[in-house]
């Protein structure tokens, strides 16, 4: 008699639903509540078929399979149906054939028992839906049903703490949009959910917002003394190296000057010829009246030598360039212009004041904003993107010129605010703030643009 009592409270319903409500409460991960809700939910009613489905991520599991393969076509059609079922049915309830859309109702005796039986979840905040579906070959009876609902209630509590909720999806985004947005029964329209939030968003879009654009920029000297090319020629040697702390007067570099001090000895020996034929007529004008004739020519060619002389004696003084003032030299490889002609005029250094640094941007023409002296700009370098170089517009260029990259840019140079340790050339990303202007204007400014370029309006 005692083992007859056993055996019934072994199999009684309600002892293998709470038999089954510990062991979800205890399962290790998603996928173990997976199996289970398919597979052992048999213990409570009989079924032939059963399959777990979730809205965002689709079929989940499938009774006695170990792991559904989401192309095949039962995987696809029981999307289908549980789709529809979810949109159609809040609540458990049984199902049959008739109750789908005809292009599903033709497949079910295929693929499903007769009689199924779909029990949702998912339905309170933060938690993800979907639901379970069980095929059977019998009706399913309302004990059944509700035995089955608990359990699924009492599953589901142990899915959404074990993983089961829900992520961002866009269909979340647009059901919690939709439900602010619902018309409310028996309220006036100034008091609906949907006018509030037009308003909002109607404020938000005229809310001022500062109108910035972001350029490349880079630190540069503020007022460099440009050393240009003093003579034609080919220069020789430097003295200083890139980034080098020069003195005032300091030999830079120099050229080539063999063929200069050629020039000089060849003007000094056209002067020295001049003055020689000078006194020789000199000493005939004592007796032949035409000599005399002769000296104010010469005197007029010694002049004209001694200019020539003069002016080869200071090209050969300026091929040896020294520093103007002191600061850094700012060139490139020496390398590079050792035994390169130039040409009077072309710039081949610059003596810039350590302290003596501003920030010069490239503003495109697509994203020239209105700027005035004094706007703020900051520069990201790339070598401390984390911190930014703090300046105030000193003067936009009026013209746009070309850049090394074929684009066309306006040139901005701006003040440092104060003291920077960043060396002069590094790059980076400036932006620039302009006035401020409605949220809205700020959103389309850009695609009101483009569209004005291509449609003429």
């Amino acid at each position: 008699m005692t083992d007859r009592t056993h055996d019934a409270a072994a199999t009684h319903p309600l002892l293998v639903l709470l038999d089954l409500s510990r062991r979800a409460r205890d399962a290790g991960s998603a996928a173990e509540l997976a199996f289970m809700v398919v597979n052992d939910s048999l213990a409570l009613a009989p079924y032939r078929q059963g399959a777990l489905w979730l809205a965002d991520q689709g079929l989940q599991a499938l009774s006695g399979v170990i792991e559904p393969e989401a192309n095949a076509p039962y995987a696809q059609w029981l999307t289908k149906v549980c789709r529809v079922l979810h949109e159609t049915r809040p609540a458990p309830a049984a199902v049959l054939a008739a109750d789908l859309p005809t292009a599903l109702t033709a497949e079910w005796a295929e693929w499903l028992p007769p009689h199924g039986l779909w029990l949702p979840f998912g339905a309170q905040a933060g938690e993800r839906e979907g639901g379970v579906l069980l095929a059977a070959d019998r009706a399913w009876s309302q004990d059944g049903i509700a035995l089955l609902a608990e359990w699924i209630a009492a599953w589901s509590y142990a899915w959404s703490h074990l993983g089961g909720k829900a992520g961002w999806s866009w269909r979340r985004l647009r059901q919690a949009a939709g439900s602010v947005v619902a018309r409310r029964a028996g309220k006036p329209w100034w008091r609906q959910r949907r006018t509030w939030a037009a308003v909002l968003v109607l404020a938000l879009l005229f809310c001022p917002v500062r109108l910035s654009v972001l350029a490349p920029g880079e630190l540069v000297p503020a007022n460099p003394a440009v050393i240009r090319a003093p003579v034609d020629g080919v220069v020789a040697q430097f003295q200083v190296q890139p980034n080098e702390v020069v003195k005032a007067g300091q030999l830079l570099f120099s050229f080539d000057q063999a063929p200069i001090a050629t020039r000089l000895e060849v003007a000094n020996q056209a002067l020295a010829t001049a003055q020689a034929e000078y006194r020789q007529y000199a000493q005939q004008a004592l007796t032949d009246p035409k000599s005399k004739a002769q000296l104010t020519v010469l005197s007029g060619r010694i002049e004209e030598k001694q200019a020539e002389a003069v002016y080869a004696r200071g090209q050969f003084e300026r091929s040896r360039v020294t520093a103007p003032r002191g600061g850094i030299a700012l060139f490139d490889d020496p390398s590079e212009w050792i035994g390169k002609p130039v040409q009077t005029g072309e710039g081949i250094m610059r003596i810039a004041a350590p302290d003596d640094v501003e920030v010069e941007a490239w503003l495109p023409i697509g994203d020239a904003i209105p700027l005035e002296a004094g706007a703020q700009v900051d520069l990201y370098l790339a070598a401390a993107p984390l911190s930014a170089v703090p300046a105030r517009v000193r003067y936009v260029a009026h013209d746009a010129v070309p850049r090394p990259d074929g684009s066309y840019a306006y040139r901005v140079r701006a003040r440092l605010e104060g003291r920077t340790d960043q060396r002069v050339g590094l790059k980076g990303t400036a932006k620039l703030a302009g006035d401020r202007v409605p949220l809205i204007y700020w959103m389309l400014r850009r695609p009101l643009a483009t569209l004005r370029q291509h449609l003429g309006l």
